[in-house]
């Protein structure tokens, strides 16, 4: 399609239970600039930062209070919590990002995904990312190194009640290969990009096909 044609952007929203491959997926995504130009929405979050993250580039770390203060104001989009920490998005970065055409990525869990579905519906496509099995998730999250024993038997329990809420998703991944899921996720934007409903500029198009003179 013409870069001339313009284009609402679209909310790409990726979850997956903890250690499913949905962050690994995400950065994936991020650096393939050239052919995606994707922009990640940056959540705010009250969980403590882990030694790998970056404030401002993985998460806006803030405290509680200050969370309740943009959740009372409507100044969050969605916003949920997990694991005993809230984390959320703010409104209007993601609303002026869509308004110009630019396609955001949302790395958050089911109960966020739900609140964009609802408020946002046009806007959000979701792909669900499953576990080949729940050894290998297990596996994955032990290979991560980054959480105690407690906190990966506790998202383990959570796993389960997280992968029930697959169907409430646009499209689902078996992240069994990670380069053959990054290919799936790439078609399915690729293919939602090119929606007649999500480029308003067609309008126009059209009629100066239709207007168009031939010698």
């Amino acid at each position: 399609m013409p870069n001339s044609i313009k284009r609402r952007g679209l909310m790409l929203v990726l979850s997956s239970p903890s250690g499913a491959g949905k962050s690994t997926l995400a950065r994936m995504l991020l650096t393939d600039k050239e052919k995606l130009e994707l922009a990640l929405s940056i959540s705010v979050t009250t969980r403590s930062r882990r030694p790998s993250e970056i404030e401002g580039v993985h998460y806006h770390f803030i405290q509680t209070r200050e969370f309740e203060r943009l959740r009372d104001s409507d100044a969050l989009i969605e916003w949920a919590e997990v694991h005993g920490n809230f984390y959320g998005t703010p409104r209007e970065a993601a609303e002026n990002a869509l308004a110009d055409g630019q396609d955001m990525l949302f790395d958050i869990d089911w109960q966020g995904a739900l609140q964009l579905q609802e408020k946002m519906k046009g806007d959000v496509v979701s792909i669900f990312i499953l576990p080949p099995s729940m050894a290998a998730l297990k596996e994955r999250l032990h290979r991560r190194a980054e959480d105690a024993e407690d906190v990966i038997n506790m998202r383990l329990d959570n796993a389960r009640n997280e992968i029930e809420r697959w169907r409430s998703y646009d499209y689902v991944i078996v992240n069994e290969d990670l380069d053959r899921a990054y290919q799936q996720v790439q078609s399915i934007v690729t293919a939602e990009r090119l929606r007649r409903d999500r480029c308003p500029g067609l309008f126009d198009f059209v009629s100066s096909l239709l207007d168009e003179k031939l010698d």
